[in-house]
Formats: structure tokens, sequence, C-alpha cells
């Protein structure tokens, strides 16, 4: 009579595999877009938007364009997210403040046109 052998995988190697799995497909769906903290005020023809620091876009909402409330190390900039811009030293340019707008980064386990 022949016996009947299964091969059981450690419990250990099923959890790291199945969390691999899981961080992949949460991650890469509905991610979102790039974004930099950039000064409104400051658009320059050649270089874009100034990269300011990201307190300046506490107060700031993607859809209404509200002025961030003034911290230190921003000095009066009118911070608003820029998103999926290209980033060039301390400056940014080509991307949307319209977070809608910004590229949609489909992924493993996306369907649609939306991704979350």
């Amino acid at each position: 009579m022949e016996r009947k052998t299964t091969r059981r995988l450690r419990s250990s190697t099923v959890i790291l595999g199945g969390m691999g799995a899981l961080a992949a497909a949460l991650t890469s769906c509905g991610s979102e877009p790039d974004k930099r903290c950039v000064d409104r005020n400051s658009y320059d023809a050649v270089n874009g938007y100034r990269v300011v620091d990201s307190s300046a876009c506490k107060g700031s909402s993607s859809t209404t364009g509200g002025k961030a409330k003034k911290s230190r190390g921003t000095k009066g900039a009118d911070g608003q997210w820029y998103y999926d811009s290209e980033v060039s030293g301390r400056w940014a340019d080509y991307g949307t403040f319209d977070k809608g707008k910004a590229a949609d980064r489909g992924g493993f386990g996306c369907s649609g046109s939306s991704g979350g």
C-alpha cells in the first residue's frame, strides 16, 4: 500500500508570502499621486514653481485653493499642493494643482480609470 504524502509549507513562508501579495495589491492600486508643496506666487517661466516646506500647505485644500497659515521657514509663501510635477532641485514644473487631474497610477488589481 502506497502512502500519500503531502508537502506542507511552513507557516512563516505562507504568512510572509501572503503579506507581500497584500502589500503589493494595496499600494499599487489607488495610491496617492506624487505631490510637492509649492509657492503659487513664485512661478518662473524657466524653472516653474519654487518648492517650499510642506508646513506651508497644511491649511490648503487641493480643490479650494485656500491659503495656508504662515509658518516659520515659509516666509509668506502661498503654499499649495502641486501634483505629478517634474522636480529639478528646489523647483517643480509641468504638474497640476488639481488632484483629480493628476495621472492615474493603475496597477495590480486595478480596474477602470479610477484607483480609489
